[in-house]
């Protein structure tokens, strides 16, 4: 074990702008990790720093998306009082490293050989103008559907693998009184959604043409219109109280029984998995129909906040403990990810991450792995919140699908 992870050095860390500070020798760690799964993944990371001596501050802050979280932050920052970790994702990771606000983690880096290991989609989130500024957690992938296997086998639906599959199963699920899809009513959501709806229907160039490039005939064009088609469709197979709703409660209703499927990133598996469900047994876990050999991810990652200009002991040691391959392989067999680094055994995992990891690498080596606009891996939050408006508005039926194809195309025009 590396002398840093036994040495202490006081940090004084406020829990708040206003109140509190944390105890010496702690961490503060901001994060939105707040359902039931996240929480228990979150303690195997906890219990890793306490085993070396180092105490944890936790600061959650409610939000799936993660854009309550970076509001606290920069009234944190604004206040001079950043917390010594940040949970962050994709281009927010470079807005802050971008500022000045990031430590230099590239001696913890070399020392652990992280470049060795970490794949490129994720080093150029993790990796400002040369410098590591973050560790990988994880790596999710977004275009997951999630099901009920008792649901869909007392009504004879085998596992949609087309589009015009998983319509004929919505529209059993609905004659028999069962809701098809658990959704839950934020933007963000909606968003998650959409992803997969445009990787189905434009494929993976339409794709990194649409969201990568922003290019604004693949944006305003028919098959553009098609994929905000597909989204009504889904929005009409919705319960009334989806709105609002928190992705763990819709996840909760597949579970329960309540609904049929739920389109959702990886991290809806925890919930699972800490509900006692075995995949294959009582849920399937498949790719989006349409999407079966793409897939669009998002890396949590830990930012470390510069604290006077080094990276402190405890830090270091997080980091360190966040890429160990025993923390790899704990922390996402329990969260529903994926490693973020590329030599860790699947033994522990379960078929669904099985799964993900394969798919995983044959993605990566295919070039049919793709950042996800929904989760600020495919272009600036800019363009992502724009995106979001103009996705969410049509959900909610404040546009038909033509317009919010032109509404698109000026919103992503705007905000470039």
């Amino acid at each position: 074990m590396r002398s840093f992870f036994k040495t202490k050095t006081a940090i004084a860390l406020a829990l708040s702008v206003t109140a509190g500070t944390a105890t010496a020798e702690d961490v503060e760690v901001l994060h939105w990790w707040t359902s039931g799964g996240e929480a228990a993944a979150l303690n195997v990371l906890k219990q890793d720093l306490e085993g070396q001596g180092i105490g944890w501050t936790d600061m959650p802050v409610a939000g799936g998306g993660g854009e309550q979280a970076m509001t606290v932050l920069r009234a944190r920052v604004t206040a001079g009082n950043a917390p010594t970790a940040v949970q962050g994702l994709g281009f927010d990771i470079i807005d802050w490293a971008d500022q000045g606000s990031l430590a230099n983690l590239n001696d913890v880096a070399a020392a652990e050989g992280w470049d060795d290991v970490v794949p490129a989609a994720l080093q150029q989130f993790a990796k400002v103008n040369g410098e590591w500024v973050s560790a990988p957690v994880n790596v999710h992938s977004t275009n997951w559907v999630w099901a009920n296997k008792a649901v869909l086998d007392a009504n004879g639906i085998a596992m949609p693998e087309t589009w015009d599959d998983f319509v004929a199963a919505m529209d059993t699920l609905s004659a028999a009184g069962i809701t098809p899809i658990a959704h839950g009513g934020q933007a963000w959501q909606e968003a998650t959604v959409f992803d997969s709806v445009v990787m189905s229907v434009l494929g993976p160039d339409g794709y990194k043409a649409a969201f990568i490039d922003l290019d604004a005939d693949v944006l305003g064009s028919d098959s553009m219109k098609e994929a905000f088609d597909r989204m009504s469709v889904i929005r009409a197979n919705v319960d009334d109280n989806f709105s609002g709703r928190d992705w763990n409660l819709a996840t909760a209703m597949v579970i329960n029984g309540d609904a049929g499927f739920q389109m959702m990133g990886d991290w809806a598996k925890g919930e699972f998995i800490n509900a006692g469900k075995v995949p294959g047994e009582d849920f399937l876990c498949f790719r989006f129909p349409g999407t079966s050999e793409q897939v669009t991810f998002n890396a949590d990652q830990f930012m470390m906040f510069d604290q006077g200009g080094a990276v402190s002991a405890e830090q270091a040691a997080l980091a360190t403990a966040i890429l160990s391959p025993s923390f790899q392989s704990a922390f996402n067999v329990v969260k529903g990810s994926v490693p973020a680094r590329t030599d860790v055994s699947n033994e522990a995992f379960d078929a669904c991450g099985k799964k993900g990891m394969a798919d995983l690498a044959a993605a990566a080596s295919s070039g049919n792995l793709f950042g996800s606009m929904a989760h600020g891996h495919a272009n600036p939050a800019s363009v992502k919140n724009a995106i979001y408006d103009v996705v969410t508005a049509h959900f909610n039926g404040e546009y038909d699908s033509e317009t919010a194809v032109q509404e698109l195309v000026d919103a992503v025009d705007i905000a470039k």
